[in-house]
């Protein structure tokens, strides 16, 4: 194999770059730009505390569910999943499916992970499984592999966490005023408190978060309150951003008194259930996003799973362990609604839809461009591709449906939406990508051919729009 050939493999310097232009736009233009990644599932005491990892298989495997689902794909029992076997059994098992994920993402992103930090260069499979995990143990070891450095290997500038209202935040305190360069920014999920899914789940919730406020919530208004007060104290620990995942999107027009006056009842334990969870639901959002546009906020809607599809493996693992789908219910018009009455109100914060159902993009594309003002750049945007979608295909799709309903040049760039440390290496992919998409248009004469223009939109898409959007 020509060394030309080699070089465009996974390992490659010109991986994912099938043009000279692209070359020229990546190593001159976006390779070395910071991170910013604005949405993820760190845990911050892992950062905080800054430890070494007990072994590869738990910086890499424990909690990963996009590799659990590919073991259960192929066959692997669940003991060598999310069961008892040991680290390096799980190890070899996972070792042994990866020459089988071929053209799926984790095919790419296990090997971006091996080459960087681990600076291994080689195809993982059950016949080096053993020494890979050594290598990698042994380099877990040392200090250029502890949380912080692995961070500052991805030159990340700034991340932000998911973060439940009740939390004290005590973790993101200590990194800022530990002279850790990158910033550590929570954001406020406030799932748990507006989406009642299990009445006495709901209550245990409230109850939680009546500890941190110091007082009772026994009224829709008294939950606002509570809210309001974790909001304020977000904000003193540097938070800019609110989440919200959706299965179903909230009708935010039907709470009344009646309902009110049930969910206090409800509240006070007099009735086990409610009856109008998704009225709830709608109006604590709006009510939430007014507060969120006070604040500054960015708000990001998340919209088109289906969850925990497995009840037997829900029952026994709970939640986020590999058993979510792409669903189908229609919900742009609600959110059209809850957008339209926030703007006419004048409180309708920055925004960034996700969508999770590629059938939707267009139609989530064209919405997105119906609420942008003077002053602020795609003040409402079409966010990067989610989960299932943040591969070639889907962030293809993704990027092609921004550029032709929206404007790209204004696009947030990537996030890792991720669990593991490692997947920052997920920015180089949608960096290659992206100039490899720009490249190949210029190639074609598609677009002009002036490398300090387009490479300026491939900087800003990288970093200066994000930048500037999240006033980081």
């Amino acid at each position: 194999m020509s060394n030309s050939i080699k070089n465009k493999d996974v390992f490659g310097e010109l991986f994912l770059l099938e043009s000279a232009k692209a070359e020229n736009l990546y190593f001159g233009y976006a390779k070395d730009m910071p991170v910013i990644d604005y949405h993820n599932h760190l845990e911050p005491d892992v950062i905080s505390t800054n430890q070494n990892f007990r072994s590869s298989t738990a910086i890499w495997l424990d909690g990963d569910h996009y590799k659990w689902r590919a073991m259960r794909n192929f066959g692997t029992d669940e003991q060598f999943i999310s069961g008892n076997a040991s680290d390096q059994e799980k190890f070899r098992k996972w070792a042994e499916v990866v020459p089988y994920t071929l053209r799926n993402p984790l095919f790419h992103w296990t090997h971006l992970e091996l080459k960087n930090p681990f600076g291994i260069s080689e195809y993982l499979s059950s016949n080096n499984a053993d020494a890979v995990y050594h290598h990698m143990n042994e380099s877990l070891q040392t200090p250029g592999f502890l949380p912080q450095s692995i961070i500052e290997n991805f030159k990340v500038e700034a991340l932000c966490t998911t973060d439940d209202p009740a939390d004290d935040l005590v973790h993101h305190k200590a990194l800022k005023n530990s002279g850790f360069k990158t910033a550590v920014l929570p954001a406020f999920r406030p799932d748990t408190y507006i989406n009642m899914i299990n009445p006495e789940q709901y209550l245990s919730g409230i109850k939680k978060l009546e500890k941190v406020c110091g007082f009772s919530i026994a009224s829709v208004s008294d939950l606002l309150n509570a809210l309001q007060s974790r909001i304020n104290y977000f904000v003193e620990a540097g938070a800019k951003v609110a989440d919200h995942g959706f299965e179903y999107f909230p009708d935010t027009t039907k709470w009344n008194q009646n309902l009110e006056k049930e969910f206090s009842e409800f509240l006070k334990g007099n009735i086990s259930t409610f009856s109008n969870p998704d009225a709830l639901c709608g109006y604590l959002l709006k009510e939430l996003c007014k507060m969120y546009a006070e604040k500054g906020w960015v708000q990001q809607f998340h919209v088109g799973a289906t969850r925990n599809n497995n009840s037997e493996m829900f029952t026994k693992m709970g939640a986020n362990a590999g058993y979510d789908a792409i669903g189908e219910p229609y919900y742009a018009q609600r959110l059209s609604v809850l957008l339209d009455a926030l703007n006419s109100e004048g409180k309708l914060a920055k925004t960034i839809i996700y969508n999770l159902n590629p059938a939707f993009n267009e139609v989530l594309a064209t919405l997105a461009g119906n609420f942008n003002e003077g002053g602020i750049k795609s003040k409402v945007q079409f966010g990067a591709a989610w989960w299932f979608l943040d591969q070639l295909d889907g962030m293809t799709k993704q990027m092609n449906t921004l550029s032709n309903i929206g404007l790209i040049s204004t696009f947030v760039g990537m996030l890792t939406d991720s669990r593991s440390l490692l997947s920052f290496s997920r920015h180089d992919y949608f960096r290659r990508l992206l100039c490899n998409m720009f490249g190949s248009e210029m190639e074609r004469g598609l677009l002009p051919d002036d490398e300090k223009w387009v490479g300026k939109i491939i900087q800003d898409i990288c970093y200066h729009n994000t930048k500037n959007y999240f006033e980081i």
